[in-house]
């Protein structure tokens, strides 16, 4: 058994340590809000918090967030919508969905870190792929949070 803490909630995994984090979560734990995309780390679909800063979950091993605190986005609107959340409705930047949980949580460590980052700060912070291609929205949207957040 693996201890984890997930959302601030301790579960106990019986999952090999090698397991990605990603499978761990939706399958183990039972929170499907990080969704599968690429598979290699590349997408930005599947983007946890791993205390505080965003990862692709499906390249983190199980035994490398023992003793870490790891958030999903299911963890960010615990206490209903966070700041970002409400600029993605506000600025209506869902379209298919594919990317949602994982722009929410990499907008939200880069809001953490830099909380009115420039244009080129979210272009070069944001690599989460949107197929939609809504990325002025989501700049305008992570733009709102921050002045939200401040």
């Amino acid at each position: 058994m693996i201890d984890i803490s997930v959302n601030g909630t301790p579960h106990q995994v019986d999952d090999d340590p090698q397991t990605p984090l990603l499978w761990v979560l939706r399958d183990s734990v039972g929170l499907v809000g990080t969704k599968f995309g690429c598979g290699v780390g590349l997408c930005g679909a599947c983007s946890v918090l791993i205390d505080g800063a965003a990862a692709p979950s499906c390249q983190v091993r199980l035994g490398d967030v023992k003793g870490k605190q790891i958030t999903t986005i299911e963890g960010l609107s615990a206490k209903g919508l966070n700041a970002v959340q409400k600029a993605w409705v506000a600025h209506d930047v869902p379209q298919c969905g594919y990317c949602q949980s994982g722009m929410v949580v990499a907008a939200t460590a880069l809001l953490a870190k830099k909380p009115h980052p420039s244009d080129a700060e979210i272009d070069a912070a944001m690599t989460n792929v949107c197929r939609c291609g809504t990325y002025a929205r989501i700049r305008a949207a992570i733009h709102d949070a921050g002045k939200a957040t401040a």
